[in-house]
């Protein structure tokens, strides 16, 4: 007779306990990081909204808690575009361990100006990217020190039709918004599989997963004021969209299910079920060029001369 799985189907609706665990957010005050944050302290677990802004943490917290009166939720003080500043964000965490943390803060510009982070870096780049990989490192301790712990990568669909260019990182060349945006998205993403893989080979009990939202769009996220208030208005002229696309609580499901599923493994891709874009989250196969294992490890030299760090050796000394 064929074996009957014990485990439940995945249920984004009925998630299950995740009392002891801890989870940082980064970008939890807003957009995806807030529902990922939302949905995560309904299971129960002490969720860290890692935001520049105390206000808007404060604001977030406030929602998570109007819809889940028994939260734990907490807010750090994290700049990502600030590098010098990651080793003491991560020393104000005070916990003993940390079972995951979700790479979700993003900076998109649409308007044409080039602009750099206090460390010279091109904003969306160095935020995205860059401060991603130098958090990671100084994160790995406390991940080490979970039973299982793990990185969640958010990517985009932004980064599917584009490639590195790593002759011009920075876009110091050729600046184009959207361009740079998808490829600091990308680099996020090739970064998360890389990290995977050097984890493994060092023995880590850690784990990378890379997740993405599909498409999800403001106008089809339900209100959590002060957070995010969407008008009769903006609901009937996203309701047409509906169709293709999805909301930002939907898009949160990934990156959710990557921190909770003891079926969720590191080199995985996870994204929305139907064509990529909308629905329950499932695992996908590798884009072709986020599988050139050759560009990641380039990807990682320049991100290591660029920051100065190394998450892949913190985690040999910790693990």
């Amino acid at each position: 007779m064929p074996s009957v799985s014990s485990t439940p189907p995945w249920d984004v609706h009925r998630l299950p306990r995740a009392d002891d665990r801890v989870v940082l957010v980064t970008g939890g005050n807003a957009g995806i990081g807030y529902f990922i944050a939302e949905q995560l302290s309904a299971t129960g677990a002490t969720v860290v909204l890692g935001s520049r802004s105390p206000g808007k943490a404060e604001a977030a917290m406030a929602a998570i808690r109007e819809r889940v009166p028994d939260a734990r939720v907490r807010a750090l003080r994290l700049d990502l575009a600030d590098l010098s500043s990651l080793e003491t964000a991560v020393g104000a965490l005070e916990s003993a361990h940390l079972d995951a943390v979700v790479h979700n803060a993003g900076v998109a510009l649409d308007d044409p100006p080039r602009r750099e982070t206090v460390d010279g870096h091109e904003l969306m780049f160095g935020t995205n990217h860059l401060g991603h990989f130098a958090l990671t490192t100084w994160l790995m301790p406390l991940l080490s020190a979970a039973p299982a712990g793990r990185v969640v990568t958010m990517g985009s669909f932004a980064a599917k039709t584009e490639r590195l260019d790593l002759d011009d990182p920075q876009s110091r060349r050729d600046y184009r918004p959207k361009r740079t945006y998808g490829r600091s998205k990308l680099a996020q993403m090739s970064f998360g599989l890389e990290l995977d893989r050097r984890l493994r080979a060092t023995g880590s009990t850690v784990a990378s997963v890379v997740v993405h939202p599909g498409g999800a769009l403001d106008s089809l996220t339900p209100s959590r004021p002060p957070v995010h208030v969407r008008t009769l208005g903006t609901r009937l002229g996203g309701a047409p969209a509906g169709v293709l696309l999805q909301g930002k609580d939907a898009g949160a499901w990934p990156a959710v299910r990557a921190v909770l599923d003891p079926d969720v493994h590191g080199g995985q891709l996870w994204g929305p079920r139907a064509f990529g874009l909308r629905g329950r989250p499932r695992r996908e196969p590798v884009w072709a060029h986020l599988a050139d294992t050759a560009a990641a490890a380039r990807l990682w030299d320049v991100s290591r001369t660029l920051t100065g760090v190394d998450p892949a050796s913190s985690s040999e000394t910790t693990s």
